[in-house]
C-alpha cells in the first residue's frame, strides 16, 4: 500500500520560513516524479514545486520561485519543500503526490498518489 505522508506545517509569520517533509512508502520513490501542492480555503488546488525521479530537474510556479526550493533523498524516500519568505497568500494546506516519470508536472490530475496534506498558516 502506497503511503505519502506530510509534516512540518504549522503557524509562522510572514517573513518566516517552514521545511515540508513527504515520507513515501510503499511504492520504489526513485522512479517516480514528486510534486507539490497546495489548496487554500475556497480555491481550488495549485501546483507549487516538482522534482524529476533524479533530483535533477525541478520546477516551480512562478509565484514561488526564488522563494521555495524542492528536494529529495532517494535514500530516504522523502521529498521536501523549503519554504522562505512567507507570505499570507502561502497559506494552505500543502500535498505531496507521486506521479510516473515524463508527467506533465503542473497538472493534478497526472499524479497516481497523494498524501493526506498539512497545513500552513501565515500570519501577517
Amino acid at each position: 500500500q502506497v503511503q505519502l505522508v506530510e509534516s512540518g506545517g504549522g503557524l509562522v509569520q510572514a517573513g518566516g520560513s517552514l521545511r515540508l517533509s513527504c515520507a513515501a512508502s510503499g511504492l520504489t520513490f526513485s522512479l517516480y516524479t514528486m510534486g507539490w501542492f497546495r489548496q487554500a480555503p475556497g480555491k481550488e488546488r495549485e501546483f507549487v514545486a516538482a522534482i524529476s525521479w533524479s533530483g535533477t530537474n525541478t520546477y516551480y510556479a512562478d509565484s514561488m520561485k526564488g522563494r521555495f526550493t524542492i528536494s529529495r533523498d532517494n535514500a530516504k524516500n522523502t521529498v521536501y519543500l523549503q519554504m522562505n519568505s512567507l507570505k499570507p497568500e502561502d497559506a494552505g494546506v500543502y500535498y505531496c503526490a507521486a506521479g510516473s516519470r515524463g508527467i506533465v508536472v503542473r497538472t493534478a490530475d497526472n499524479y497516481r498518489y497523494w498524501g493526506q496534506g498539512t497545513q500552513v498558516t501565515v500570519s501577517s
